[in-house]
C-alpha cells in the first residue's frame, strides 16, 4: 500500500507492548495482558480511536527482529498510523542508536509517539532527558546479558547441559528439567544413522536410505512429539526430507557417547544475533554425564570413516580401502583407480582393474612432473592380505593371551625409551635456539634504537624471529603429544584382545571389520629383482600398530626356500614357453602375409 492508496482513509492508533523473558525475570514491566490493558485505557481516556494492539512476547529489546514491531514499522512507512502509545520508551528497543533513528522516522512520518510512564509525547516537543533515557535503556539489556551470560557460565561449568532443548535421540527427565534420558525411538534412528556410517556409507547415502524408509527427519519428529517448539526449519508437508548436513550434524554429537559438550559457540556482543563456532580447546566436556545411546568404538570408527571422502562406483558401492592405503615413499594416500566396468552372468557388475596408486606421483603427471613412482597394488590383494593378518594376529592372541601382553609391553617400553632420547634431544635443541633468538631480537631493537637498522628492516627482522619461535614452540608441543602417545599405546591392548575375543570365525572381510581392525595400510614399491613381481605391504593394525606373530617373524626354512625357487622356475619356464608359442605364431602369420602378397 503506497501513500496515494492510502489518502484519504482514516488512520489508526497502534498500541505496541513488548515482554522479554529477562524482563519478566527482573520484574522490570508488567506482563503483556496487564500492558495492553495500560494503553487500552489510555487511548480511550484521551479519545485516540481506532486503535490496534501489536504485541510481542518473550522478544529482547536488542532484536528488533520482532513480528509485531516489523508490522508496526510497515504500517507506519505506509502511512495508515497517526499515534503509537508505549508502556515507555525501553519497550521500542534497549540500541539507543536504533531508537534514535526509529523516532527520527516517526517524526518525518508525522507519527505521534507517546511513552506513558516516560511522560514522553511527541507533540509536546523534545524531551532533553529523553536520549538520556534510551541510554539508560541500553545499560539495562547490556547488564541483563551480563548476568544472563554468568548464570549460564557457571550453569554450563556445572556439569548441566546449556540447551534447552534436547538433541534427537533424547528427552528431559521428567523428575530433573537438566537430566536427559533416551527416547527409546528416536535413538534406534541414530543407532542406524552410525552404524551405517561405521559401515563406510556417506551421509548423502544415509539421508536417502532414511527418505526411503520413511523416516522422520529429527525437526518434524520433535515437534510432532511434542519435544520441541515449531521453528522455521519445520515443514509438516516434507516429513522425511533428510538431508546430508542433517547426518553430518547428528555424526559429529560427542552427546550420543555420553558426554556433555558446553560452550561449543558464543556471541560476541548481547545485540548480535547470529552465535560463532569455539575451537575445541574452548569446549568444556563431562565424560559419561547422561546415558549414551553409541558405545565410544562406533562412534569412534564413525569419525574415521567420515575423514575421507569416498567415491561411489557406477553401482553406488564404494571401495572401503580407499583413506586406509599408503605411499611408504612420500606418505600420502593412495587413490582408487578403476575401469574397464564388467558384468558377470548373474549381473553383478565389477571392475576388471581395481588398483590403488600413489596420489603424488598421479598428481604430479597430470603437470608433467616426475614425483615419487605409481607404488601401485591390486585391491584384492590387499584385502586378501588383511584378512589373512586379521586371522593369524586375532588367532595368536586368543590362543597366546599372556605372551601377546608381554611382546607388546616390550614392544613399546623400547619405543618409548627411543622416542624420549630422541624427544629430550630435540627439547634441548629447540629451548637453545629460543634462547638465541631473544637475545638477537634485543640486540635488533638496541641497533634500531640506535639509529644502526632502520624500522623497516627492523621490522622484518623481528617478524622473521617470531615466526621461527611460534614453529619451534608448536613442535614443542607436537612432541609432548607423540610421547602422550606412546603412553596410550599400551593402553590399547586389552581393546585388541577384546576385538579379537569378537570375531572368532572370520570367513570374509566386511567393512565393518576392516574399520574396527585396521589404521592403515602402508604400500612400498615393488620390486622386480628375482623376476616376480614382489611387494611388501604394512599393516598397522588399530591399538597395536604393525604387530607380527612368531609365525609371520619365521626365517623360512631350506625346504620352503628350495620348494620357492622350484615355483619361480617353473614359472619362468611357463612364461617362456608362451614367448615362444606368440613368436612361432606371429612368424607364421608373417608368412601367410607373404605368400598371400604374391602374384599368382
Amino acid at each position: 500500500m503506497n501513500n496515494r492508496q492510502t489518502k484519504g482513509l482514516e488512520k489508526i492508533n497502534l498500541l505496541y507492548s513488548r515482554l522479554s523473558r529477562e524482563d519478566e525475570r527482573e520484574n522490570e514491566s508488567v506482563s503483556i495482558e496487564n500492558q495492553k490493558q495500560m494503553l487500552q485505557d489510555y487511548a480511550e481516556r484521551n479519545g485516540l480511536k481506532p486503535y490496534k494492539h501489536l504485541c510481542d512476547d518473550g522478544y529482547s529489546g536488542a532484536n528488533f527482529e520482532r513480528p509485531g514491531w516489523e508490522q508496526l514499522i510497515e504500517l507506519v512507512e505506509d502511512g495508515c498510523v497517526s499515534t503509537i502509545i508505549l508502556k515507555d520508551l525501553s519497550r521500542m528497543g534497549r540500541d539507543y542508536l536504533r531508537v534514535g533513528l526509529y523516532r527520527e522516522m516517526f517524526r518525518d512520518k508525522n507519527v505521534r509517539l507517546i511513552a506513558i510512564n516516560d511522560g514522553f509525547d511527541s507533540e509536546k516537543g523534545d524531551d532533553e532527558f529523553t536520549p538520556f533515557k534510551e541510554i539508560m535503556a541500553e545499560w539495562v539489556a547490556r547488564d541483563t546479558s551480563r548476568k544472563v551470560k554468568s548464570a549460564l557460565h557457571t550453569k554450563g561449568k556445572s556439569g548441566k547441559p546449556l540447551c534447552h532443548t534436547p538433541i534427537f535421540g533424547y528427552i528431559k527427565d521428567p523428575e530433573d528439567k537438566h537430566k536427559r534420558i533416551i527416547d527409546p525411538e528416536a535413538a534406534e534412528v541414530v543407532r542406524k544413522i552410525f552404524r551405517m556410517a561405521a559401515s563406510g556409507n556417506g551421509p548423502i547415502t544415509i539421508a536417502r536410505t532414511l527418505m526411503e524408509e520413511n523416516i522422520e527427519r529429527p525437526t518434524n519428529y520433535m515437534v510432532s512429539r511434542g519435544i520441541m517448539a515449531v521453528t522455521p526449519r519445520y515443514n509438516a508437508s516434507i516429513p522425511y526430507a533428510w538431508r546430508g548436513s542433517t547426518i553430518v550434524q547428528l555424526l559429529q554429537k560427542r552427546e550420543y557417547i555420553g558426554d556433555i559438550v558446553n560452550f561449543k559457540t558464543y556471541k560476541p556482543s548481547y545485540k548480535s544475533k547470529k552465535f560463532y563456532k569455539n575451537p575445541e580447546e574452548k569446549h568444556l566436556v563431562f565424560e559419561n554425564a547422561m546415558p549414551a545411546i553409541i558405545d565410544r568404538e562406533t562412534w569412534e570408527l564413525a569419525q574415521k570413516c567420515r575423514r575421507t571422502v569416498r567415491k561411489p562406483n557406477r553401482s553406488g558401492e564404494v571401495n572401503p580401502l580407499t583413506g586406509l592405503i599408503f605411499c611408504a615413499d612420500c606418505g600420502s594416500k593412495m587413490t582408487n583407480r578403476r575401469n574397464t566396468y564388467r558384468e558377470d552372468e548373474n549381473g553383478n557388475g565389477y571392475f576388471k582393474i581395481d588398483s590403488y596408486e600413489c596420489a603424488k606421483n598421479r598428481l604430479a603427471a597430470t603437470k608433467y612432473i616426475k614425483e615419487c613412482s605409481l607404488h601401485r597394488v591390486n585391491s584384492v590383494a590387499i584385502r586378501e592380505l588383511i584378512l589373512d593378518t586379521i586371522k593369524t594376529v586375532s588367532a595368536y592372541v586368543r590362543e597366546n593371551e599372556a605372551e601377546f601382553i608381554e611382546r607388546i609391553r616390550e614392544a613399546t617400553t623400547t619405543k618409548q625409551i627411543e622416542s624420549i632420547k630422541a624427544h629430550k634431544r630435540q627439547f634441548n635443541k629447540n629451548d637453545r635456539r629460543i634462547s638465541e633468538l631473544d637475545m638477537l631480537f634485543r640486540k635488533v631493537y638496541e641497533d634500531n634504537a640506535t639509529g644502526k637498522i632502520s624500522d623497516e628492516r627492523f621490522r622484518q627482522l623481528a617478524d622473521g624471529y617470531e615466526i621461527e619461535q611460534a614453529n619451534l614452540k608448536e613442535q614443542n608441543a607436537q612432541l609432548k603429544m607423540e610421547i602422550k602417545a606412546f603412553e596410550e599405546y599400551s593402553a590399547g591392548v586389552e581393546n585388541f584382545i577384546e576385538l579379537a575375543n569378537r570375531y572368532t570365525n572370520i570367513d570374509e572381510l566386511n567393512t565393518e571389520m576392516l574399520y574396527e581392525f585396521v589404521d592403515k595400510v602402508v604400500v612400498y614399491e615393488a620390486d622386480r629383482s628375482t623376476g616376480e613381481r614382489r611387494q611388501r605391504l604394512d599393516i598397522h593394525l588399530n591399538f597395536i600398530g604393525n604387530f607380527m606373530t612368531p609365525e609371520m617373524e619365521r626365517e623360512p626354512t631350506p625346504e620352503e626356500i628350495e620348494a620357492e625357487e622350484k615355483r619361480l622356475a617353473e614359472k619362468r619356464r611357463k612364461q617362456q614357453n608362451c614367448r615362444d608359442y606368440r613368436a612361432r605364431k606371429k612368424f607364421k602369420q608373417e608368412l601367410l602375409e607373404m605368400e598371400n602378397a604374391k602374384p599368382a
